[in-house]
Parts: structure tokens; C-alpha cells; sequence
């Protein structure tokens, strides 16, 4: 079951609400347990009982750490138990996601002949595996404290909202808010909102322009004109903020329904000015999670410059890997190494004087300098035959020969310019700025006219959001295969 589906807005998602708000306090987790697991099963009727071996195992885990933890601290029966237990979420997560893709490059490299069972990969493995880890991690740190009630800790693991595609909510962050939320209409209010906006970057925008996507990606890479090439590129490069920042809004958004408080994921990436800056604002719980739990713990930048390059190559090489099983992620995570390890040695400063010495022309620059590193990155990112990102890539540098445009170029670029220009413009704050400014202006006037523009806006949106799902045909969001 998907967010953007009609089984889930008409028929899963009042059910869970109204059960939800009229069970006492008690009951509430219960129902977003039951909830949660049905909501998995719908799409995953036997990896369910995974996750559930998921929320069984870390939750005696949890116990089993914390009693040898508490009798004199970090003892050497204590790191271990500690790492069979982060073997073991991580040895189910290589096996579904790794094991084929291991055994046919030892194949492919020394001519043997493992095979690896053909399992499809359970949906949301790689999230609530690093967001169950969050909890066992933190615990052996002592940042919080064991949770012995088995109904709390399976409704953090299963909690619906974020189970498919995050984000990825580390424990301590909703420690509090499992057995103490408070039912609040304006909490509520603000999630109604968020999910609407979430739904309508997903609807509106991320599946049309990702129509102009799929029909340049079909087509043979070495013979695209230059003009052809970045138009495919751009075209990814929005669908998939939009998919996924949609995602995480309609995420958070059920969270602020049901109570809870998640952090936000996405703070308008492509607004940055580097490409550090950009995997500050892109997908912010996983960054956080691999900043916080691999590249910390390696020694991050206290051991001097040489140790750090090799702390970032080391995290991004995880990170690709994260992404998928197959060597185009790989190599995107290499990509980010290499540009992140030279901003650090010398290119960011650069970029900070020469912005800070011509701040409009700097600004620009550096913003244009992001976004082109970043669309290339999503076209290694969007392909998985290495020959073919090649080919791609040397197409979008005009090196093929094939001329800057042909009649298909400016036939795709004219039916799709508007929806380009409004995929632009709403990737970056200036939308939300503009409507900060109009809506506390018509709050000045009247308080009752500025709610109804508000609310008014929000139904079209989703009108609109709900006409395109009920006619359109079933597109999931892309990081579901993560």
C-alpha cells in the first residue's frame, strides 16, 4: 500500500484515524501497531513476518545489552553481544540485498559459480534496518535508555508513516513522544497540511515531469544531441526531488496526525552552493545517520586531513551501496567522494571568497557550479549500465557529435517548457517565501480571510492531487526500491 493510492487515502487512512482518536491512551499504540502491519503486509504478505523477526530479535537484544551494559559498564561480554547484534541486522539486510549481486561479481571476477536464491528485496529494508540500528547504537552509547515495554519499541520499528521510505528516525529524537504524544488538533492541522503539499509534489509534479524522463531515457544514449541529454537530465533531476521530498512530507505529515514530531528530510537542496551544502539539505536522515554512526566513529576530521579523505571515501562508498546492489551506485557514491574531498581541500574555500568578494555574481556562480555537478550525479544515479551512463554523460558534453538539438529536442522542450519552469521555481524556497509574505499579509487584514485562502488553496491542490491518482495509471515513488 502506497501514500498516493485510493485503497490508502479513501479507505486505510480514516479507518486509522477514527480508531485511532477514539481508543484511550493506552490503546493507541496498539492500533498503530495492528495498523502498521497491515499496512506492510498489503504490499509484503510474507516479509511482514521479517520485520516482525526484526522487532522480536532487537527488541531482546535491547534487553540482553543493557543487563550486561549495567553491570560494570562497557565489559568485553558487552561488545560483543553488541556487535552479534549489529552482525545480525546487518548480515539480514547483505542477504536480501547483496548476496546476488556478491556472488555474480566473485563469478564474473574468478570464473566460479555461486548462485544466490532469487529473492525480490523486502520494501523498506534498508530503512527500518538503519533506523532499528539507531536504537541498538545508541543504547550501547548509553544516549537512551532500554525500552522494556515490547508494544512501545514494535511501534517505533513498524510506525507506518515512515516504514516504506524514512526517514530514517533515529530513537532518541521520538524517545519521548512513543509513550507521552499529545492529541492535538493544530499538530493535526499542520499534518493534513504538510501531507497535502507532500501528495501534490508527487501527483503534479514529480510523475508529469518524469513522463519527459522516460521517454528521452528510452532512447539510445550515444545518439542524443547535447540539448536532448540535459533536457533528460534536468527532467530527473526534479522527479526525483519531488518524488522524494513528496514522499517525506506526506511521511511527516501522518506522523504530525497520529502525534508525533519527525525531523524534516529535505531543506531546498538545490538552492546550495556547494555540494557540501547540498548533502546538508538532501535527504538529511540519512546523511545524519551516516554522519553520526560510520564517519564520527571512524575518527571524522580529528585525525588529520589524509584520515578524513579516506573517512569520506569509506561513508560514500556505504552510501552508494546503501542506495542499491549494482556498480552505478557505487560509483555515484565515488563521484560525491572525490568533488566533497577536493571542496575540502581546496575548492570550498575558493567558492566562499570569491562569493563573499562578488556576492551576486558569486552566488550564482556557485549555484550553477552545484547543480550541474548534481544533475550529472543523477544520470550515474538513474542508470545502471555503466556503458551506458558513458555514453550519457559523453552526450550531455556534446562529444558524440550529434549536434545541441534536433526537431524532437524542441518538440520536447516546448510541450514541457511551462511544467519545467514551475518544477524549477518550486524546487527552491521562493514559493514558500512568497507565500509567507502574502499569507501574514492577508492575517493582518483578517484573520478569517487568511485561513480561508489557505485552506481553499489546499483543497484544490488536493483535488487536483486526487483527479491525477484516480485517472493516472500506478507510479511508486522511486526510493521504494531502497
Amino acid at each position: 500500500m502506497v501514500f498516493s493510492s485510493i485503497s490508502f487515502l479513501i479507505y486505510f487512512l480514516p479507518v486509522v484515524i477514527g480508531l485511532y482518536y477514539l481508543a484511550p491512551a493506552r490503546s493507541k499504540n496498539l492500533v498503530l501497531l495492528i495498523s502498521s502491519l497491515f499496512f506492510y503486509a498489503w504490499g509484503e504478505p510474507v516479509y511482514v513476518f521479517l520485520m516482525i523477526f526484526s522487532v522480536i530479535f532487537n527488541y531482546c537484544f535491547g534487553l540482553l545489552l543493557d543487563k550486561s551494559l549495567s553491570i560494570k559498564g562497557r565489559t568485553a561480554a558487552a561488545n560483543w553481544i553488541f556487535a552479534a547484534g549489529v552482525a545480525v541486522n546487518l548480515g539480514i539486510l547483505g542477504f536480501f540485498k547483496y548476496a546476488g549481486f556478491l556472488a555474480d561479481n566473485m563469478n564474473l571476477a574468478f570464473g566460479t559459480h555461486f548462485s544466490a536464491a532469487d529473492l525480490p528485496l523486502p520494501i523498506g529494508i534498508s530503512f527500518y534496518t538503519f533506523q532499528v540500528m539507531t536504537y541498538v547504537i545508541d543504547l550501547y552509547r548509553r544516549k537512551v535508555k532500554v525500552q522494556k515495554n515490547f508494544l512501545t519499541f514494535a511501534t517505533y520499528v513498524t510506525l507506518f508513516p515512515q516504514l516504506i521510505s524514512g526517514p530514517i528516525v533515529r530513537y532518541e529524537t521520538i524517545e519521548s513522544q512513543l509513550v507521552n504524544r499529545r492529541v492535538d488538533m493544530e499538530l493535526f492541522a499542520s499534518g493534513v497540511r504538510k501531507f497535502i503539499i507532500g501528495m501534490g509534489k508527487k501527483m503534479l509534479l514529480a510523475n508529469n515531469i518524469g513522463i519527459l524522463w522516460d521517454s528521452i531515457a528510452k532512447m539510445n544514449p550515444a545518439e542524443l544531441p547535447a540539448g536532448t541529454a540535459w533536457l533528460g537530465a534536468v527532467a530527473f533531476t526534479l522527479q526525483i526531488y519531488f518524488d522524494f521530498s513528496g514522499y517525506s512530507d506526506m511521511a511527516i505529515g501522518l506522523a504530525r496526525m497520529f502525534g508525533f514530531t519527525f525531523l524534516e528530510n529535505f531543506n531546498y537542496p538545490y538552492i546550495s552552493k556547494s555540494i557540501t551544502e547540498f548533502w546538508r539539505r538532501w535527504h538529511i536522515s540519512l546523511g545524519t545517520w551516516f554522519r553520526e554512526y560510520v564517519y564520527i566513529p571512524l575518527g571524522g576530521n580529528r585525525r588529520g586531513a589524509g584520515r578524513q579523505m579516506l573517512n569520506i571515501f569509506i561513508v560514500w562508498a556505504l552510501t552508494g551501496l546503501w542506495h542499491g546492489a549494482s556498480w552505478n551506485f557505487v560509483l555515484w557514491g565515488m563521484y560525491f567522494a572525490v568533488i566533497l574531498v577536493i571542496e575540502k581541500l581546496v575548492l570550498g574555500k575558493a567558492l566562499r571568497r570569491f562569493q563573499e568578494r562578488f556576492p551576486v555574481i558569486g552566488s550564482i556562480a556557485a549555484g550553477i557550479y552545484t547543480m550541474v555537478l548534481v544533475t550529472i550525479s543523477w544520470v550515474i544515479f538513474a542508470i545502471e549500465d555503466l556503458d551506458s551512463i558513458g555514453d550519457y554523460v559523453v552526450s550531455l558534453m556534446g562529444l558524440h557529435h550529434t549536434g545541441f538539438a534536433d526537431s524532437y529536442t524542441w518538440y520536447l522542450l516546448s510541450s514541457n517548457f511551462i511544467l519545467l519552469i514551475l518544477c524549477i521555481i518550486g524546487s527552491t524556497d521562493a514559493p514558500a517565501r512568497l507565500w509567507k509574505k502574502f499569507y501574514e499579509a492577508k492575517l493582518q487584514e483578517s484573520p478569517l480571510a487568511g485561513a480561508v485562502v489557505e485552506n481553499a488553496g489546499l483543497l484544490i491542490l488536493f483535488i487536483m492531487s486526487f483527479a491525477y491518482i484516480v485517472a493516472s495509471t500506478y507510479k511508486t515513488f522511486i526510493y521504494f526500491r531502497f
